[in-house]
């Protein structure tokens, strides 16, 4: 197929204009931004009536894999080495339970909702996933951030980050060979993707942050951020290659990178790309989602959402107090951490989607729904959340003092 530069850039125009004006819409309804970009895309897509605005899908999906690698990127970036050895022992307890939890909960559903094997293996582990960006951003708008309820809800959100995308990467590797049935093509998959990030961690540590800090000292940022992205996209390459997910190469040459004395000029300098191709990323998602199906899986979602909610409300209660955390703080973290969705769960949905031929063209546009869902109920869940988890303790506070009388 030949593609024209001219209608190349009218997409990339189109989809930029858009994009733009549906996230400032967001912004005006105090809503966050990837609502505004997944709209924007539907609005664009080829499901949407009366046509496609838009020439070329394989263009957009190319930089929505683009967008993929910034976006894990720069997220690894907020997660170095150090800071995860420093998270501690009950966070880790509390975000294994967590995600684990509510993974098997939800295969568990989806299987009972007659989703093939590897739809309810996807659909389970979007519902895993907590927004980082999304919660931490609105309890820093309600000035919530330095209770210490948040520094759980950030603590367990990070290590959860690791889990969903090692998980994915089996998934998508299993998916790939088709072998998830035989036990020892799962255990090959899981220790390949295991000795990938323990290599990357390992070895990447200690070579990776010297060779950042040395092109550092030439004060030449475009040199520095020629390099940094060399290694993001050099290691997804590899990643990809082993039959691993690009977003967990991507994601651990950010941890990697976290470790050089000049990771923050890092991250600045590439937020910006991150910033746009992650939006295109988000587009791209809603522009696959066809929204003509909306009622042949709109309760199965609402009833995943509604699953996820009590799995992650449940497990983080149970696991935090299992570590001596007081009730309130306990109670709190669970509101936090209970809204599923994010851009997390969107890359999931997306990696579903391109292990050709397991997984249901519903997969995507189900856990788009969901996402949005989601991500509009947690501003309330949270504001709720903090002043009802004061009330609950109280209650059981009383009961208490009420029985020793």
């Amino acid at each position: 197929m030949v593609i024209e530069i001219a209608q190349v850039i009218q997409d990339f125009a189109i989809i930029m204009i858009v994009a733009s004006i549906m996230a400032l819409i967001s912004y005006k309804l105090k809503q966050p931004l990837v609502i505004g970009y997944i709209i924007a895309g539907i609005i664009i897509g080829p499901h949407t009536p009366p046509f496609s605005l838009i020439w070329h899908l394989d263009i957009l999906n190319l930089f929505a894999e683009i967008g993929i690698i910034l976006l894990l990127f720069v997220v690894g970036m907020e997660f170095p080495i150090d800071k995860l050895r420093n998270i501690g022992k009950k966070v880790s307890i509390i975000a294994t339970s967590e995600a684990l939890g509510t993974f098997v909960v939800g295969f568990v559903v989806a299987q009972s909702l007659h989703y093939s094997l590897f739809n309810s293996l996807f659909l389970a582990l979007a519902i895993s996933v907590t927004s980082t960006v999304i919660v931490m951003r609105i309890l820093e708008e309600l000035d919530m951030i330095k209770e210490e309820a948040s520094t759980i809800i950030l603590g367990v959100a990070i290590i959860e980050d690791i889990i969903i995308i090692s998980m994915l990467a089996i998934l998508q590797s299993v998916g790939s060979s088709g072998h998830v049935s035989l036990f020892p093509n799962l255990a090959i998959t899981v220790g390949t993707v295991l000795a990938f990030i323990g290599g990357v961690i390992i070895i990447g540590s200690k070579t990776i942050p010297k060779f950042i800090d040395y092109i550092g000292k030439t004060n030449q940022h475009d040199l520095l951020i020629v390099a940094v992205l060399g290694i993001a996209f050099g290691l997804s390459f590899i990643a990809n290659q082993i039959g691993i997910s690009v977003a967990t190469g991507a994601f651990f040459a950010g941890v990697i990178i976290a470790e050089s004395k000049v990771h923050s000029v890092t991250k600045i300098l590439a937020t910006p790309l991150k910033d746009m191709f992650a939006a295109i990323f988000f587009v791209s998602v809603g522009a696959l989602m066809d929204f003509s199906v909306l009622p042949t899986f709109i309760v199965p979602a609402l009833i995943l959402i509604i699953v996820s909610i009590l799995a992650k409300f449940l497990t983080v209660t149970i696991a935090a107090r299992t570590q001596k955390i007081s009730l309130v703080t306990s109670l709190r973290s669970a509101f936090g951490l209970s809204s599923s969705g994010g851009e997390l769960a969107l890359v999931v949905a997306k990696g579903g989607a391109d292990v050709g031929g397991l997984t249901s063209s519903l997969l995507l546009p189900m856990i788009g729904t969901m996402t949005i869902i989601t991500t509009f109920i947690t501003p309330y869940m949270l504001k709720f959340g903090w002043k009802a988890a004061v009330t609950i303790s109280e209650y059981f506070e009383n009961r208490k003092k009420f029985r020793i009388v």
